[in-house]
């Protein structure tokens, strides 16, 4: 799942709230739980944690990880955890996770607790945050510098788009960042999957010395979640997967479904970009759907040159709408940028397309774009399969005809050093305690098919379905969602099954 190949269809979560934050307590500590856990293991599971205070009423430490699960004297890392205390009486820890896969789940935290959690959870948990490997302030993936991330996320290529030394010169683009990923990152790139992410969750969990995991999960961080319960269903305690994946889908099913689910969020917003009475475009949405077509079409063959010197073309464009399309709060941000482009300024539209690249004022600010790709590229088996691949082009041409020119090229994975470890393949987590699922109806990133399957999966699994626009569904003010995710997570109270939540 690729923008022209090169910036991918990420999945993460970000936000910029900030909250006011209570003076820190002193910090608490327990017993490790080491229980059931191999003697090889029990270095790791034992190790007593050194938390210092990282400001605002937080206070962070490292945690310490098999580079190797399955040969744990091979290797270490660390993980990079930050906690906020609960401000009530702490039922325990809860741990999160943004999504991605690549979002940094300490910043998260860090800089944005009540974006990430409501207060009923503030209250009532130690809300604790980490980088999974290979992301962030963790042992992490690192590939190019800021430079040369720049051409590769932004430059435009020299040949006709779909042309044969179109697909050339992006795989060899690809081929070039994965020899860097592999020169860079210290060995780790085998082991950066989602398997071993888990496992590090589950370590985490023993050394905060809970007994069962509690933890909400957005976007990919279902996928987390939903993988570590497979591994330990007897250690599930209040799981939420919020804007779920389904981990049955291929990656071609899921680069289709998408692109759909972002043709889809597209609509919607030119919808209410045309009844705005502000909106650039004109008629009716297939007619402004049209025109944004040959917006894209414009840029494409005569790109702009933006006040740094970087130069907008199609794939940029769409990567900035793309962002946009995350959340219903930033269409008037995506109505600018539209406007600004067709006026020939592609300031804004660079503003939106930076942000989704994690880039701010010329510097890259996470790893995000690196360790998504690590991840994708271990987690997914490759398909060379032309039939499949013609079928998902054409299945994408007929719905999602804006975006469907932007959204195919080469895969990046294809040309991956190390060959994929993961597999495709429904999750049951037999004898889990219940997991709660949330959907969105119109999620562009993460469809809300793939909500309902999980949740049909998952032996255990209970829906909530969010009606609305958007990237996941709890802590987005809809008040029938958050009761019930917060009264689970809470209070142990499960949702009833299929409970459908209008906007």
């Amino acid at each position: 799942m690729a923008i022209a190949g090169l910036a991918a269809a990420s999945v993460a979560l970000t936000g910029c709230l900030y909250s006011m934050i209570p003076e820190q307590k002193p910090s608490a500590t327990s017993a490790p739980d080491t229980d059931g856990v191999a003697a090889d293991l029990l270095p790791f599971y034992s190790q007593t944690l050194s938390w210092e205070s990282c400001g605002g009423g937080f206070d962070c430490t490292e945690v310490t990880a098999p580079l190797d699960w399955e040969n744990p004297g091979d290797g270490e890392i660390t993980l990079a955890v930050v906690r906020h205390q609960a401000t009530g009486t702490a039922q325990g820890s809860l741990l999160t996770n943004p999504g991605g896969p690549g979002a940094s789940g300490y910043d998260l935290i860090k800089d944005s607790l009540s974006f990430a959690v409501g207060a009923e959870l503030i209250e009532n948990f130690d809300v604790i945050g980490f980088d999974p490997r290979g992301v962030g302030r963790s042992t992490a993936v690192t590939c190019y510098d800021a430079a040369d991330m720049d051409d590769y996320l932004y430059a435009i290529p020299s040949a006709p788009r779909g042309s044969d030394d179109w697909e050339a010169e992006l795989l060899e683009r690809h081929r070039q960042f994965a020899e860097a990923c592999d020169a860079n990152s210290g060995g780790i790139l085998p082991y950066i999957t989602t398997v071993n992410a888990a496992r590090d969750m589950d370590l985490i969990r023993g050394v905060l010395g809970d007994k069962k995991l509690n933890y909400l999960g957005y976007s990919y961080g279902t996928f987390l979640g939903a993988t570590y319960a497979e591994l330990y269903p007897e250690r599930v305690g209040r799981l939420v997967l919020d804007g779920a994946i389904d981990p049955a889908v291929s990656g071609l099913e899921v680069g289709a479904t998408q692109a759909l689910g972002f043709e889809s969020a597209l609509r919607a917003y030119m919808q209410s970009c045309l009844d705005s009475g502000d909106c650039p475009f004109s008629g009716t949405v297939d007619e402004a759907m049209a025109d944004l077509g040959a917006l894209l079409a414009s840029v494409d063959a005569s790109p702009l040159k933006n006040g740094d010197g970087r130069m907008l073309g199609a794939d940029s464009l769409m990567t900035g709408i793309i962002a946009a399309l995350y959340s219903e709060d930033s269409w008037s941000y995506l109505t600018q940028a539209l406007d600004e482009t067709l006026q020939g300024d592609p300031s804004t539209a660079f503003l939106l397309a930076d942000f989704y690249n994690g880039r701010e004022n010329g510097v890259y600010t996470d790893n995000s774009s690196e360790a998504f790709r690590a991840y994708n590229c271990m987690d997914y088996p490759v398909e060379d399969d032309p039939a499949a691949e013609a079928a998902s082009q054409a299945k994408i041409a007929e719905g999602a005809p804006t975006i469907a020119a932007y959204w195919d090229g080469p895969d990046s994975c294809s040309v991956w050093p190390y060959p994929p470890t993961g597999t495709r393949g429904e999750i049951h987590a037999e004898g889990s305690a219940p997991i709660v699922v949330v959907g969105t109806t119109n999620d562009p990133a993460t469809p809300y098919e793939w909500s309902e399957s999980l949740a049909d999966q998952l032996d255990a699994g209970v829906l909530i379905t969010r009606v609305g626009e958007g990237h996941t569904g709890y802590n987005k003010g809809n008040v029938c969602v958050d009761g019930a995710v917060e009264d689970y997570l809470v209070d142990g109270t499960v949702p009833e099954d299929g409970l459908r939540c209008e906007a």
